[in-house]
């Protein structure tokens, strides 16, 4: 099948309208760039070639060992767009790498994904339906776009604040300069894997001018965020414990979970008390006071 003269990369289409040669090149390429904390996985054991093995791709896509392995050596059948669109999220591929990836594979990009600020009537339920549990969204940059009740008594109530006055990432950073040094180890390790979440969702995004956007302003504001810029840390978020002396009802300690929503780039986040804890009471306390009257 000849090249179409439209495509912005005439010469990688070969007869049946799939680069194999190149397309295995690119797979072990993105792959040996990759490190298992860059994917949320455990470096476990020692490693006698960089970058992730050929299984843990597998399993980040959702595929047998054997097809990514075929795949990798030139011989794989023909992969599906659901395929293709897989190990664009499992390589963590760029906008640019993964049309390029599309193209060897024969196949038209699909269009480049932007994240969603728009609270499904589901995900407003469930955080609703949450009671003694503190539970808000987040978008792709950490613009809180949704809460419980509960939740209002860690993060205030953002209802009377704008749109803009609601990102966590710039409360976080605006203010450091204000304050002096973190406050212990825990809060600094979970300001820099946020700012690495930021850097995965600037890839994610290359074309959310919202996101880049925040980081220019960021860059300029922080000396702190844009020494953890620059270590090139990428990451999705992933479980950790947070202490919390609160004002109302004292010392707390409890399991953030972020759980990814679809394809929305928005996470929900939950503060999950271990049960029949201090910490469980705490939050039906703090239930109780939300509904007394005032």
């Amino acid at each position: 099948m000849a090249a179409d003269d439209s495509t912005p990369f005439p010469f990688l289409v070969q007869a049946g309208g799939m680069n194999r040669d190149d397309l295995a090149a690119f797979l072990r390429s993105r792959r040996h760039r990759l490190r298992p904390a860059d994917v949320g996985l455990a470096a476990a054991g020692q490693r006698r070639t960089p970058g992730l093995r050929r299984q843990e791709v597998a399993q980040l896509a959702g595929m047998s060992v054997d097809y990514y392995i075929r795949l990798e050596q030139a011989r794989g059948p023909h992969p599906s767009r659901q395929i293709l669109a897989a190990l664009a999220r499992a390589l963590m591929l760029s906008a640019d790498e993964r049309e390029y990836m599309f193209r060897l594979a024969g196949e038209g990009p699909p269009p480049a994904a932007q994240p969603s600020r728009l609270i499904s009537p589901g995900i407003r339920s469930l955080l609703d339906s949450m009671l003694e549990t503190p539970a808000y969204v987040v978008d792709a940059k950490y613009d809180i776009l949704a809460w419980n009740l509960l939740a209002t008594f860690f993060i205030g109530d953002l209802s009377a604040h704008p749109e803009p006055d609601r990102n966590m990432i710039r409360w976080m950073f605006a203010t450091r300069a204000m304050r002096g040094p973190w406050p212990d180890p825990a809060a600094e390790r979970f300001a820099r894997s946020t700012v690495a979440e930021l850097r995965a969702a600037y890839a994610r995004y290359p074309a959310d001018q919202g996101i880049a956007d925040l980081v220019t302003e960021l860059l300029g504001l922080s000396p702190e965020f844009a020494a953890m810029w620059a270590t090139q840390e990428v990451e999705s978020r992933r479980p950790l414990v947070k202490r919390v002396d609160h004002p109302d009802v004292g010392p707390l300690e409890f399991e953030c979970q972020i759980l990814h929503i679809g394809d929305t780039g928005q996470r929900l986040i939950v503060y999950c008390a271990a049960p029949a804890s201090a910490t469980q009471a705490a939050f039906r306390r703090l239930t109780e006071l939300s509904a007394a009257p005032p």
